[in-house]
C-alpha cells in the first residue's frame, strides 16, 4: 500500500479490514505492532508499522447527532465532506474545516490538522470526546473531564486507534468568498495581523518570489460586513485556483457569492476527487506575532525554495490546550509548504528552511514532511515529558510506536 501522495510505501506486513470495534479490539490485543489507517493524507511515517495495518473505512460510519447537548458523534474514519453533508440535512455545522474535505476525521484530529482564522482553533478544538482502543484492546471513551483527555485528541497515533469522536456543533452558517490579487509583500508584512483578521478565514498564496502575494482568499461570514479595503490588491474578476495555470472548476465557489460553509471553507469541492501524487507537503507552525519576520526568513530563500514549490499558503490558527498540538497555547501562524514531487531535493532543502524558521519557535505539523533530528521538542511542548510518560505507560511494548514516533519521544522500544 502506499500513501495519498504516492510518495510512502508502507511497511506493514499485513492489512486488515474489521468490520466492527470488536473486532478491532481483539486484532489489537492480539498485534505486536499496529497502526490505522484513514485516508492516508500524511506525508511522512506517522501512520507507518511493520507490523499490522488497520483500514477504518468498513467499520460503521456514524453520524448521530444530539441537538440537546449540541454535540455530534462521529466514527474515527468517515471524511469531512462525508460529516459535513450528513450536518447540514440537520441544519448543523462544526467550526472550520480544513482545505481539503476528503480527509479523515481521526487522522486530521490526531495530527492537528485545521484550517484557517485568527480566531478559529484546530479541528482537534471541536473535540469533547474520544474513544480510542489502548495497546491491551480496551475500548475508552475519555472526556473534557478525564486527565488523559488533553494528552489524547492530537496523540499522533501514540495512544491508541481512534474509533469515534464528539464534537461540538453549532447551527449553520453561510459564508462569502473573496479573493484578492496581487498585494505588495511590504504592505502584508506591515499589516499582517490586520489582513489575516480582516474576515472569518483567510489564506495567502505565494511561492515567496517577487513583490507581491498573488492571490488572497477571504472567506467572511455572511453576517459580517464586506471586505472594508482590498490592502493595495484588486478583487478578482474571475474564479481562481491557488496555482495560477489550474482551472478553478474543482474549487469552491468565489466571486462573494454566499452559500453553506462545507462549500466554502474548504479551498476545493467535496464532489471533486483529488488525484494521487503529484505533490508532497510541510508545514511549520509558528507563534503569531513572529509572522512578518519568519515570513521574510522564507522569502530570503526564495531563490533556493520556490523552484520545488508548487505553491505556499499562509493561515492563521487560534491557540488550543492539547499537548501536542502545534497550537498548544499559542495563537499561530502556519507556513504550508505544497512541493513538486521531488522527494530528494526537496528533504535536501528542507533542513535548511527549518534552521532559518528555527529562531521563531517553528513546530512542524506531524503529518508532513519534516526533519525530526532539527527538534528539541520538549522545549517546544510544555507538556512533552507528560506525554512521552503517557505513552510509555499506555503502550509499554511500543504496540503503536514507529521510527518516527521514537525519533520525536526520543526513547525507542524494542521489547
Amino acid at each position: 500500500m502506499k500513501n495519498w501522495a504516492g510518495n510512502l510505501e508502507y511497511s506493514s506486513t499485513e492489512v486488515h479490514r474489521p468490520t466492527s470495534v470488536g473486532e478491532l479490539q481483539e486484532l489489537v490485543a492480539n498485534a505486536s505492532r499496529i497502526k490505522a489507517l484513514g485516508s492516508r493524507h500524511s506525508f511522512n511515517t506517522v501512520a507507518d508499522t511493520d507490523g499490522t495495518h488497520i483500514l477504518l473505512d468498513a467499520l460503521p460510519q456514524e453520524v448521530v447527532l444530539n441537538k440537546d447537548k449540541g454535540t455530534v458523534k462521529v466514527s474515527g474514519g468517515i471524511s469531512y465532506g462525508a460529516l459535513g453533508r450528513a450536518l447540514e440535512e440537520q441544519g448543523y455545522a462544526i467550526h472550520n474545516l480544513a482545505s481539503l474535505p476528503h480527509i479523515s476525521v481521526a487522522g486530521a484530529i490526531q495530527t492537528g490538522t485545521h484550517g484557517s482564522g485568527v480566531n478559529n482553533p484546530s479541528l482537534a478544538a471541536a473535540v469533547v470526546g474520544v474513544d480510542l482502543v489502548r495497546a491491551s484492546g480496551e475500548l475508552v471513551t475519555l472526556t473534557e473531564d478525564d486527565d488523559e483527555f488533553l494528552a489524547s485528541v492530537v496523540g499522533v497515533g501514540g495512544l491508541g486507534i481512534v474509533t469515534g469522536l464528539e464534537l461540538a456543533v453549532r447551527p449553520s452558517y453561510d459564508v462569502r468568498q473573496r479573493v484578492l490579487t496581487d498585494l505588495a509583500w511590504d504592505g502584508v508584512l506591515a499589516n499582517f495581523h490586520t489582513i489575516a483578521s480582516s474576515a472569518y478565514s483567510v489564506s495567502f498564496f505565494t511561492n515567496y518570489t517577487g513583490e507581491a502575494i498573488p492571490q488572497v482568499w477571504f472567506k467572511a461570514l455572511d453576517t459580517e460586513a464586506p471586505l472594508a479595503e482590498l490592502f493595495g490588491g484588486a478583487a478578482a474578476k474571475a474564479a481562481l485556483h491557488p496555482l495560477p495555470d489550474m482551472s478553478a472548476e474543482n474549487c469552491t465557489e468565489q466571486l462573494d457569492v454566499a452559500g453553506k460553509w462545507l462549500d466554502r471553507l474548504p479551498h476545493f469541492r467535496h464532489e471533486f476527487t483529488p488525484s494521487n501524487g503529484e505533490e508532497l507537503q510541510s508545514e511549520f507552525l509558528l507563534p503569531l506575532d513572529q509572522a512578518p519576520a519568519a515570513l521574510q526568513a522564507v522569502r530570503d530563500l526564495a531563490a533556493t525554495v520556490a523552484p520545488l514549490l508548487f505553491i505556499s499558503e499562509i493561515r492563521t490558527v487560534a491557540a488550543d490546550e492539547f499537548w501536542l498540538s502545534p497550537f498548544y497555547q499559542q495563537q499561530s501562524v502556519a507556513l504550508h509548504f505544497t512541493w513538486k514531487p521531488l522527494q530528494a531535493e526537496v528533504e535536501a532543502v528542507l533542513p535548511e528552511l527549518e534552521e532559518a524558521l528555527r529562531p521563531f519557535g517553528a513546530r512542524p505539523h506531524w503529518g508532513k514532511l519534516f526533519t525530526p533530528g532539527l527538534y528539541d521538542f520538549a522545549a517546544l511542548y510544555p507538556r512533552f515529558g507528560d506525554f512521552r510518560a503517557l505513552v510509555q505507560a499506555n503502550d509499554p511494548t511500543g504496540k503503536f510506536r514507529n521510527g518516527l514516533l521514537d525519533s520525536v519521544l526520543g526513547v525507542a522500544v524494542t521489547s
